[in-house]
């Protein structure tokens, strides 16, 4: 009878393990919520520190949402336009979160971290095209 080709079933990984994080998740409850808007600003301020495109794009963001709440005739069209509007923030800080990373495993040039980086780009710049066109739409439509 041939032996069985079963893999063996893996230890437990221990709590310090880096492939099981969960020792790094802070307290539960409201604890937990004040860490991550601790975290969160921490993220908003390298952001700005670090990102010019971010500055760029939030400098936009000042100018257009007070006229996206003004211009938007109904409650959808006011969350159409804003909404549009913090989608360009949401890529472009994922976009940084990418260029970040990227630069910290692979400092050197290499195709695969210039292949994402340049996604994250066309990624923002995807978020860029659906707010021209959304305020396009609601504004002309």
């Amino acid at each position: 009878m041939p032996e069985s080709t079963t893999l063996p079933k893996s230890a437990p990984k221990p709590a310090s393990d880096p492939a099981n994080a969960s020792h790094l998740k802070s307290k539960p409850g409201l604890g937990r919520l004040i860490n991550a808007l601790k975290y969160s600003a921490k993220g908003f301020k390298a952001a700005w520190q670090h990102e010019a495109a971010f500055r760029q794009e939030l400098a936009l963001v000042i100018v257009a949402l007070p006229l996206g709440l003004y211009l938007g005739k109904t409650g959808m069209e006011r969350a159409l336009l804003v909404g549009s509007l913090l989608t360009i923030l949401l890529t472009e800080l994922l976009n940084s979160a990418i260029e970040a990373i990227v630069d910290k495993t692979s400092p050197e040039f290499h195709d695969l971290a210039g292949r994402a980086k340049d996604l994250g780009s066309a990624a923002v710049f995807v978020s860029l095209t659906l707010a021209a066109a959304v305020w396009g739409f609601v504004l002309l439509g």
